[in-house]
């Protein structure tokens, strides 16, 4: 199953009372609309995620993008209503997507979890959305503010998001919906003018919509409970990780190092841009938080990864640390090379990887080294990296 996320985050959240959108306001130190791309850069079968943004919000939206290290987004221009941002975002779904989720860029808690569900009922019936059942007594109200009746509530559900649809449905009723100016407020009121079904899946009450500035602190403060350690014991102040990795030379392939290219007859191999240095840093932060290796968060199986920069790795490796509390202490990082000599490149490659790192060069470190033309990197058949790295907490 291939599918698209769309995230309509193209309003301007009136009702918030702030001087910009809330889908950029802060929930722990970081923004609504990334928790909640976050959560579908998780899920496999999201290969693309287009994201509408306010006219005047693009270039901060693709800004924030780069920052966090969210590789699959597109961004593009968001409508006034929510359905005219849903529509653009459908203009660039890929053809190879048959299912496309929508949801709100202000549900910023959503699980992965729930996001899969979601996409595996709509495979079975073409059409399904995350919904909770209504608990409250529901009143119907007056203009005079008079309650009218009450409303039997065992038939209703709350409607959340996401909501999944396959693409060629989900078209074929915004068409029908500017055939008739019907302005619908999700997509499940869309299938109804074509008399598509849309089944229903538990959604959850932590995946709620952030509309309200109350609505905020209630994000808080569910968000500060998932983080709650299950042990009493403090977090260490420092970690320690190492990293070690290894590609093959070859031709037809550029040289990258430290997100740098560099001039060589051959380059390395593999499934990403091969960037090995930077995987052996990635690799030691992740191992300094106890998070397992490279393979592990970004494996070579995804054909998202196909080609990416590994520095796009790194900043979402740098994201995860400083999401447990933690910021780079240092890096010292050794390359094994036979050829090219490599030190004339390490001040670009040290600026890039700080700036990626949200560090002072002074932190990195690089060295180089060979062989003596012993082993695989002596014989100019690949090319290795060490790194170890010294995470510390951050002052709360």
């Amino acid at each position: 199953m291939k599918a698209a996320a769309i995230i309509p985050a193209g309003g301007i959240g009136k009702r918030m009372g702030l001087g910009t959108p809330k889908q950029f306001s802060c929930l722990a130190g970081v923004p609504l609309l990334v928790h909640t791309v976050r959560a579908f850069e998780q899920v496999a079968e999201i290969s693309a995620i287009i994201v509408a943004a306010p006219m005047d919000y693009l270039q901060h939206t693709r800004q924030l993008i780069e920052q966090y290290g969210l590789y699959k987004v597109k961004v593009v221009t968001g409508g006034e209503l929510r359905q005219d941002s849903v529509q653009a975002g459908l203009a660039h779904v890929p053809l190879e997507c048959d299912f496309v989720a929508v949801h709100d860029g202000a549900r910023p808690l959503i699980s992965p979890e729930l996001i899969r569900a979601c996409l595996a009922a709509a495979q079975k019936t073409g059409a399904a959305m995350a919904a909770i059942p209504v608990k409250d007594t529901i009143k119907e109200v007056g203009a005079d503010q008079f309650i009218v009746r009450t409303i039997d509530r065992k038939t209703l559900w709350q409607a959340q998001t996401p909501q999944v649809v396959r693409t060629d449905t989900l078209r074929k009723a915004f068409t029908a919906a500017a055939e008739k100016s019907f302005i619908g407020t999700d997509e499940a009121s869309f299938l109804e003018l074509i008399n598509v079904r849309m089944s229903v899946v538990e959604g959850s009450e932590q995946n709620i919509k952030i509309t309200r500035p109350d609505d905020l602190l209630i994000a808080e403060a569910i968000l500060m409970k998932k983080e709650q350690p299950s042990t009493p014991l403090a977090a260490p102040s420092l970690r320690i990780g190492h990293g070690y990795d290894a590609h093959q030379l070859a031709a037809d392939r550029p040289l990258i190092l430290g997100g740098i290219e560099i001039p060589h007859p051959t380059g390395l191999s593999g499934h990403s841009d091969a960037d090995v240095l930077t995987h052996a840093l990635c690799d030691a932060i992740l191992g300094a938080l106890g998070a397992g290796d490279i393979g592990r968060h970004f494996p070579d199986t995804d054909p998202s990864y196909k080609n990416i920069s590994s520095l796009k790795l790194l900043a979402r490796v740098i994201a995860t640390a400083n999401e447990q509390g933690y910021t780079l202490g240092n890096a010292d990082i050794t390359v094994v090379a036979q050829a090219p000599k490599l030190a004339p490149h390490f001040p670009a490659m040290r600026e890039k990887l700080a700036a990626v790192c949200r560090a002072d060069q002074s932190a990195i470190n690089l060295k180089g080294t060979t062989t003596e033309k012993m082993g695989f990197t002596g014989r100019k058949e690949g090319i290795a990296a060490h790194a170890v790295v010294l995470l510390q907490r951050q002052a709360d």
